[in-house]
């Protein structure tokens, strides 16, 4: 027997040895599912599908009602791939619940009940039905009684011939729980024969039933009468989680009832829940648990109401919240699983090895979802399932135990070959070698056995702990491992380092922002160990790359220090210098106080404000180490760019106060304050602004500066100023009192212009004097008051236009483009007012006058240029006087004409020498067309080619003598002039250099340029007369 057994566990142990993903158990890919199989199907087949995976490959066999299935017994099964194909089904014989089971050498599984019904509908067996007698009025049902069926039906009535349905309303309604053909009240014009229509939704047939004649009895018309509920759902209807429950209500009545729906447990009706046709139907989809209660049906008409009550009640099946899963157990350990699911009512829960129920006895325990089995053999592997099942379904979760014997193998756990550790430490050299059952531990040191005592101990998972280290711990340590199938060791080397010390620590600081520091750690060390040094600064790692601005490591090999530049606020904090080898890890901190200005005041709150001042307060911001000095308030109003400094009391606030009033305040102004902290290092940041609150009103103060006026219309005083400010208006309803009277009187006229924009104001009076003086003033008022008025100043009315025309008036032709005219003033002026100046009107004879060009003068000039004219052609000429109230007449016109073109020609054919540093000019003569004014003379125009100014020479001739004894170039042109004015002007002629005592050229001279001395000046010398 003995050795029966250890046959049995070496073929086990050869079989956990395998890899661990070729060989399992069966496992579903895919399970069987209900179906309904039409019994008319032209296909004649039946497939329950079902895939399973496992190494070795599964053997597939079926279940029909918990009997295994003889697949070669009957011909009409067949396996296609492991699912289960019927040929010609039938009812009788194939109708009922099947599983597929999947088996391997590792165990079997059974796959999910799958249930087979068939489907059917039968002819109706009557062939006909009796008349319906009702009167009219009367409530009526028509009976369907379909014929036997399999699977779900719905319901129609043909009125009188196909395809005429009857149309359900609030009148008709057609149960689809029965098939019966409700009418409310009976109508004349539901006489006729009624059928009834039976549709099977699975197989698609249809039948129709014997036809119902209806008639109305002729002994009179149905009275009124209650409803009366003939449809009505169940007492209680039962409602799976996720489906769409329909509840059915319809009454007869006369009049025609109407239904309503509610809840009796006083709840609003779903959200999602639909009304059809008549309200006759209640449909609520995705039915959850909040959805069951107690539902009501109300069916009223004028002569009463009727209620009917249905109680929906919520199940589910059972689904999986927590499955079990494939465990690998070593011999003699225990197993546990548990599985739970969720459902309505509460699943039981049942047991399955290898597709046979398992039952509790000695090792084995079940309770509820929970298996756990004591001390595990190899009899224990195998394929477990958990099943879940309550009245409404059943759910199957399965898993694979695999139960490992074998020998201790350090083949994929050696020990580490090297473990190092510090004198004084502690170190744990594990032993993990892969064995079932669990081995006995020995540890041996050299080729000694090792003894345990105070400082050395082997724990329970045969690791080996060494506390206290000694250099004499230092040597080889080997594991020794057995149990019932053998024993194995693993060797490895325990190598013991000085331990690492801190020599210089970091040390607290106290820094000013701006300065930068350096915080020292420098360690002594084993320095056959790599020693890393890292840096935290407040818990959190620094990094050197993206703080590097601030932050550096500087030191040797054996120094971490921590170079800090341009110290922030924002660096105060706790530093720790870390230090770390492969035996050991150490650290060191320090605390950074960094000394700022001060941060931002807060809570700066306005406590009280009058009119020209508010009264702060505010609570102290941080002081950042260095002592707050003093305070300082700035305002800001819509006025104002930006921040401003304000007036306090006290004026000079020191550190210790946190109150001051701000004076100096414009009235009727909104403002908001901040508050501005120093001390010894610096200004601070300043507060969060406050609220804004707005200054009491006052009486105005500022008046209306630059009072005048004048001009206008006739009969007008014009009296003008510059508006004051919004922020100097010290009140609401703002606006301004104009007052005036004549030189030399005493009383005052006085208007309110109600408006803070005005800056003009108009008094009109038939009887006011033109161009008479006035003395005016400006004053300003608000809600509060009338404030003062500005300094009286003269302001003139408006004046009259001119009544006398210029005299004397003169033109004469300048040039083909210009004419000058001149004028006297008008005679003695018997009007009042003055005259600003004249207008010149100008316009070609030919040309309207209205579209003359107008000139105007200023002041007392009486004459004038007229240009951009045409050349030879007549224009007359006219002036007035104006002034602010208009223009006065115009004088004669006079005529002239403009003088002849100027020749349109340029001088042709220019040469020029040079001769002992004299530049000699020719060219040929302008001839003027019969068009054009003669000739009268040639301007030479010359220039430095680096020079921006131009000079002109006059001659009468067509040739020019210039002494240049100068080192540059020069750009010269030459044009005709005639009483027309400047003829055109050739091109430029460029004279390079002077470099030897002959040179010539014509035109546009490109000659280089040769060095002569230069001289400061030019001289030039004309051999021609400058007038003809």
């Amino acid at each position: 027997m003995r050795l029966l057994w250890e046959l049995l566990v070496l073929h086990s142990v050869l079989l956990c040895l395998a890899d661990d993903s070729s060989l399992h158990g069966p496992v579903f890919l895919q399970e069987p599912n209900s179906l309904i199989f039409p019994l008319d199907s032209e296909e004649k087949k039946v497939k329950l599908s079902c895939e399973v995976k496992g190494n070795p490959r599964p053997t597939i066999g079926w279940k029909l009602n918990g009997s295994s299935i003889d697949v070669g017994m009957d011909y009409r099964y067949s396996l296609l791939e492991g699912s289960l194909l019927i040929n010609n089904p039938n009812k009788s014989q194939d109708a009922g619940t099947y599983q597929c089971v999947a088996t391997n050498p590792f165990g079997t599984i059974v796959s999910r009940e799958a249930k087979l019904q068939f489907a059917y509908l039968e002819n109706f067996k009557t062939r006909s039905r009796s008349t319906v007698s009702v009167r009219q009025g009367q409530g009526m049902v028509l009976l369907c009684g379909p014929p036997p069926h399999s699977g779900e039906l719905t319901y129609a009535w043909i009125f009188n011939e196909y395809p005429s349905f009857v149309q359900q309303d609030s009148r008709r309604f057609v149960s689809q729980e029965t098939g019966n053909l409700y009418i409310a009240k009976v109508e004349s014009s539901d006489a006729g024969n009624y059928t009834c229509v039976v549709t099977n939704t699975v197989t698609n047939s249809r039948v129709l039933g014997p036809p119902t004649p209806l008639v109305l009895r002729n002994d009179g018309v149905m009275g009124e009468y209650e409803p009366k509920i003939e449809v009505q759902f169940p007492e209680t209807v039962p409602s799976a989680k996720g489906t769409t429950v329909k509840l059915e209500c319809f009454a007869l009545g006369n009049p025609v009832p109407t239904i309503s729906w509610r809840r009796a447990d006083g709840k609003q009706l779903p959200r999602k829940a639909r009304r059809h046709r008549s309200s006759g139907l209640l449909e609520i989809p995705n039915f959850q648990q909040e959805d069951a209660g107690l539902y009501e049906c109300v069916a009223e008409n004028v002569r009463g109401r009727n209620v009917a009550r249905g109680q929906l009640t919520f199940y589910a099946q059972p689904s999986w919240t927590q499955r079990i899963s494939d465990v690998r157990a070593a011999i003699e350990e225990r197993v546990s699983w548990e599985c739970r699911a969720s459902g309505r009512p509460k699943p039981s829960y049942r047991w399955l090895k290898d597709g046979e129920p398992l039952l509790p006895q000695g090792r084995v325990q079940l309770e509820q979802g929970s298996l756990s089995i004591a001390n595990v053999s190899l009899s224990d592997a195998g394929m477990y399932q958990c099943v879940a099942e309550n009245r409404h379904g059943v759910i199957f979760a399965s898993a694979e135990l695999s139960v490992i014997a074998i020998g201790p193998d350090f083949s994929k756990t050696l020990l580490k070959k090297i473990t190092l550790v510090k004198v004084g430490g502690e170190v744990i050299i594990e032993c993990k070698p892969k064995a079932s059952p669990r081995p006995t531990y020995s540890w041996k040191k050299g080729k000694d056995i090792l003894r345990e005592n105070e400082r050395i101990t082997v724990l329970e998972d045969g690791s080996l702990r060494i506390v206290n280290v000694t250099k004499s711990d230092a040597g080889s340590y080997t594991c020794v491992a057995t149990n019932h199938f053998g024993t194995a060791s693993s060797t490895g080397s325990l190598l013991v380092k000085d331990p690492t010390r801190v020599m210089v620590s970091p040390f607290s600081m106290d820094v000013t922002v701006g300065e930068s520091i350096v915080l020292p750690c420098q360690v002594s060390h084993d320095h056959s160990l790599d020693i890393v040094f890292t840096w935290t600064f407040n818990g959190h790692l620094i990094d050197f790359e993206k703080d590097g601005d601030h932050f550096e490591r500087v030191g040797g090999d054996s120094a971490g220090d921590l170079m800090i530049r341009s110290i922030q606020l924002k660096h105060a904090g706790k530093y720790v210098c870390m230090v770390q080898t492969s035996v050991d890890k150490l650290s060191a901190a320090a605390d950074l106080i960094v000394r700022g200005p001060p941060g931002p005041p807060e809570a700066v709150t306005i406590d009280e404000v009058t009119d020209t001042t508010a009264q702060l307060s505010w609570r102290p911001g941080a002081d950042n180490h260095s002592p707050i000095t003093m305070y300082v308030v700035q305002a800001r109003t819509p006025f104002s760019v930006g921040w401003q400094a304000v007036s306090t009391v006290p004026e000079v606030i020191d550190g210790r106060t946190f109150t001051a009033t701000v004076v100096g305040l414009n009235p009727w102004v909104e403002y908001e304050f901040r508050v501005v902290a120093a001390n010894l290092i610096g200004i601070g940041e300043p507060s969060s602004p406050s609220e804004k609150r707005r200054t009491e009103e006052a009486l105005p103060e500022v008046t209306p500066a630059n009072v005048s006026g004048g001009g206008g219309s006739k009969s007008e005083l014009v009296i003008t100023w510059e508006t004051v400010p919004e922020e100097l208006q010290n009140g609401g309803g703002f606006g301004y009192v104009v007052a005036f009277r004549p030189l030399g009187t005493v009383s005052w006229m006085q208007t309110v212009v109600a408006s803070p924009d005005a800056a003009r104001y108009v008094f009109r009076n038939e009887s006011l004097p033109p161009f008479s003086p006035y003395e005016v003033k400006v004053g300003v008022y608000n809600n509060k008051g009338e404030g003062s008025f500005s300094p009286v100043t003269v302001v003139y009315s408006a004046e009259e236009e001119p009544t006398r025309a210029p005299t004397t008036v003169l033109a004469r032709s300048l040039s083909a483009s210009d004419v000058e005219v001149s004028w006297a003033p008008p005679w003695e002026n018997q009007h009042k007012g003055r005259i600003q100046g004249y207008e010149v009107r100008c316009w070609r004879h030919g040309e309207k006058e209205e579209n003359a060009k107008r000139i105007r003068t200023v002041g007392n000039q009486t004459s004038t240029r007229v240009s951009n004219l045409r050349g030879n052609a007549l224009y007359h000429l006219a002036v007035r006087a104006y002034n602010t109230a208009g223009t006065g007449p115009s004088s004669a016109a006079v005529n002239v004409t403009t003088k002849k073109p100027p020749p349109s020609q340029p001088p042709g054919n220019i040469v020029w020498n040079s001769s002992d540093s004299k530049i000699i000019l020719n060219w040929d003569q302008v001839k003027a067309l019969d068009n054009e004014s003669e000739v009268r003379g040639y301007k030479v125009l010359y220039r430095w080619n680096r020079q921006g100014s131009t000079s002109v020479i006059e001659t009468n001739k067509t040739s020019v003598e210039l002494s240049l004894p100068f080192e540059e170039d020069y750009i010269i042109e030459i044009k005709p002039f005639s009483d027309g004015g400047d003829g055109s002007s050739s091109e430029q002629i460029r004279i390079p250099k002077i470099s030897n005592a002959y040179a010539r050229g014509s035109g546009s001279s490109t000659s280089s340029a040769c060095t002569l001395s230069a001289l400061s000046t030019i001289m030039i010398s004309l051999t021609a007369r400058s007038s003809l």
